[in-house]
């Protein structure tokens, strides 16, 4: 039985509730907001309010960009309080990381890492158990009625001879109660809405235009900003003349901050007109000298260098020495290259700095860091801040960092007013914190049955960790080894993870280095398969003989896909496995290429994600990050010269379109292990397994993405 450690009375009282206000409160789907002006709020636990007229809130910890959260974590409530999904409301928890914090990443109060499911199964659950058996003891002393006569159910506890109460009426004496610290939670068997298919909740708000995002923010007296920053990431302003900025129409005021000159107007329009009218020396440091091609050489030559310090992962046997003796050697170098995010909502956010308290509203994936780190800035104290979390318009990582929230509040507390920061496209895709380049050295004995007996495997990159947490350098990142231990059964093994800072600023990217390592292990292992001319599917299998997860995942893909029988005319299949945030998936990618150019017809995809809460929104984030993939796979790739990102928006930066994506069928398979995350494994997955249909389509290997035409016709 899990225990979740409260308080007596729970963590949050509803007087706190109710003088918070909307701010504290953040996104309210249909929610919190209705519940406090229909009554007062009681407050068994942190996690789910009851208002007088049995309005029901679930205080969601963690960010909706999409995934469904304002779903999945309802039917966990649901599920235990005995209500349907549709009685449950939605409002976004204030910081607070020590309530709301996510253990799986270690405490802070982020969404990120396909965590949400996972992080709430046991907590979540737990709360609605405390919640109905609080509600059921409030019942029983009301009544004098001994609690196994009672049942809680539809929003009412019922008892015998008609006694019947609704939630909303027992819950002011069931918040006095003391909280169960044990409570018996829901056999899987007696489930009647987790991993049921369920409607989201937010998709009406969505569709009807009464959604908030953080474009969509407005605010009493509110002015508009827009911030010019130097091409250069890291440059700093030297000196600036405003001037004729000054007299654009609508212009209010210009400011300087540190990361840039401030613009600020009636309109952003305005504002963002007036840009060009600022005049700006830049002192651009030392960033001016980056290139794209010079930070890859410095990864390079480090990862080869002499004495360089990788840090290791476990190992089986000594893979160098059986390498070293080897009649057959087989060694491949893998290269990624650096990413953006590119939401479609740029980067944006609302401050309103006041009479020594901050207001944030906006869309952001860590609202404990952005409320610390502002009220450090902007020297206030951090119980002063409140933050209201709008829906993000995508999220992908990029919104796990706060600048552009600490830059809109110095440009409030500059101009005294509340102002909303927008930046351009432009902006956001020049002004990122990308994915980082990598390189991947991996080796392998062959023994005479063209298996492997040995593999050593050494990624090189730079450390996001290291930057967002200032992790010490001999300290293993361990957001670097994700999906480096490939899933096969080989003899000896040994796998390295080897930092360098090739000197851009880095970021949490959608799957993180799963995508990075899995293409180096899943192009690898295709090849040893091809080498030894054995079917890269029965080449698969043959090294999972103790590993059912994959090998259930792997056979039912390929007999999903038709491996084994022929494509349909001028198709070519690839196929790729791994597992990602506990989740197994297997993936057949069926394309066609001509010309150089890869057409993506069809991607069959198998996975095995532990328990599911909402089977619709697993096989949409399955669509989802595939797409996103198959937009790093084909076309993804930032470039920089003399400092400069090159990409500036769609047109050279461009995205999957909808006529180009395939065809999906996914298969989710049953089961009773623990949930794992899905937001992110397809996305790593289907570099590789395009990658290997295109060796069988062309029999050109490409050991870097993307897979432009002009790679293929070169290659």
């Amino acid at each position: 039985m899990t225990t979740i450690t409260t308080s007596r009375r729970g963590f949050l009282q509803a007087s706190t509730l109710a003088a918070s206000g909307g701010l504290l409160l953040g996104v309210d789907v249909g929610g919190l907001g209705k519940a406090l002006a229909a009554g007062t709020v009681h407050t068994p636990n942190a996690w789910v309010h009851i208002s007088d007229d049995n309005t029901i809130t679930l205080i969601s910890a963690r960010s909706e960009m999409g995934q469904g959260v304002y779903t999945s974590m309802p039917m966990l409530i649901a599920e235990e309080l005995n209500v349907d999904i549709k009685n449950i409301r939605v409002a976004m928890a204030p910081p607070n990381g020590k309530i709301y914090g996510n253990a799986l990443l270690g405490g802070p109060q982020l969404t990120g890492g396909s965590t949400s499911v996972r992080d709430g199964w046991d907590k979540l659950r737990v709360a609605g158990a405390q919640v109905r058996m609080m509600l059921v003891s409030a019942a029983a002393l009301k009544w004098n009625i001994p609690e196994d006569q009672l049942r809680a159910e539809n929003g009412m506890v019922l008892g015998p001879k008609g006694k019947k109460a609704t939630y909303g009426q027992l819950a002011a004496d069931a918040a006095r109660l003391p909280v169960p610290q044990t409570p018996k939670l829901k056999d899987p068997k007696d489930f009647r809405i987790v991993g049921k298919p369920t409607k989201r909740l937010d998709t009406p708000a969505k569709t009807n235009g009464t959604a908030e995002f953080g474009i969509d923010v407005k605010l009493p007296g509110m002015v508009y900003a827009a911030l010019e920053q130097c091409p250069v990431i890291g440059g700093k302003v030297k000196s600036f003349d405003a001037s004729a900025a000054k007299k654009m129409p609508g212009v209010i005021d210009v400011v300087q901050i540190p990361d840039g000159v401030a613009v600020v107007a009636d309109t952003w329009w305005h504002a963002n007109k007036a840009r060009s009218g600022v005049k700006i020396e830049w002192d651009e440091g030392a960033g001016a000298a980056l290139s794209d091609k010079s930070m890859l050489a410095s990864i390079k030559a480090a990862a080869v260098a002499e004495g360089a310090k990788p840090l290791p992962l476990p190992k089986t046997g000594d893979a160098d020495a059986v390498i070293k003796a080897a009649a057959k050697v087989h060694r491949a170098e893998y290269v990624m290259p650096l990413l953006s995010h590119a939401p479609l909502e740029p980067m944006n956010f609302t401050a309103h700095v006041h009479n020594n308290r901050v207001d944030l509203i906006g869309p952001t994936q860590w609202q404990d860091a952005a409320a610390g780190t502002v009220a450090k800035v902007v020297g206030v104290p951090v119980e002063n801040v409140t933050l209201k979390t709008t829906f993000l318009g995508g999220g992908f990582g990029r919104r796990i960092d706060i600048d552009f929230i600490i830059q809109a509040a110095q440009i409030s507390k500059a101009v005294g007013k509340p102002v909303k920061l927008v930046w351009t496209r432009e902006d956001d895709m020049t002004h990122d914190f990308y994915r980082p380049q990598s390189v991947h050295h991996l080796a392998a004995a062959i023994g005479d049955d063209g298996k492997p007996t040995a593999m050593t495997f050494r990624m090189t990159s730079q450390s996001v960790t290291g930057r967002v947490f200032g992790l010490p350098a001999p300290v293993q990142d361990p957001l670097m080894t994700e999906a480096a231990m490939a899933a096969y059964e080989i003899p000896a093994t040994k796998h390295e993870i080897l930092k360098h800072d090739a000197g851009l600023r880095v970021g949490y990217w959608r799957s993180v280095s799963h995508a990075l390592n899995a293409f180096a292990n899943e192009t690898f292992i295709d090849e040893l398969a091809v080498n030894a001319k054995q079917d890269p599917y029965q080449y698969r299998m043959s090294l999972l003989a103790n590993k059912p997860r994959f090998a259930n995942v792997l056979k039912q893909c390929a007999e999903k896909a038709g491996w084994g029988t022929p494509a349909p005319a001028g198709r070519s299949r690839g196929i790729a496995l791994m597992e990602g945030y506990d989740t197994y998936m297997a993936m057949v990618a069926e394309i066609s290429v001509k010309n150089g150019e890869i057409t993506v017809h069809k991607v069959t995809t198998v996975a095995d994600l532990g328990r599911m809460v909402n089977p619709d929104t697993v096989e949409a984030q399955v669509q989802s990050s595939i797409v996103f993939g198959l937009t790093a796979a084909l076309y993804g790739e930032i470039t920089v010269e003399k400092g400069r990102v090159q990409q500036t928006n769609f047109h050279n930066y461009r995205l999957l379109r909808m006529n180009e994506s395939p065809e999906m069928v996914t298969v989710l398979v049953p089961s009773t292990e623990k949930p794992g995350g899905v937001g992110e494994p397809g996305t790593a997955l289907i570099g590789p397994a395009v990658g290997n249909a295109l060796f069988a389509a062309t029999g050109k290997r490409l050991r870097s993405m993307p897979f432009t035409p002009e790679k293929i016709q070169t290659a």
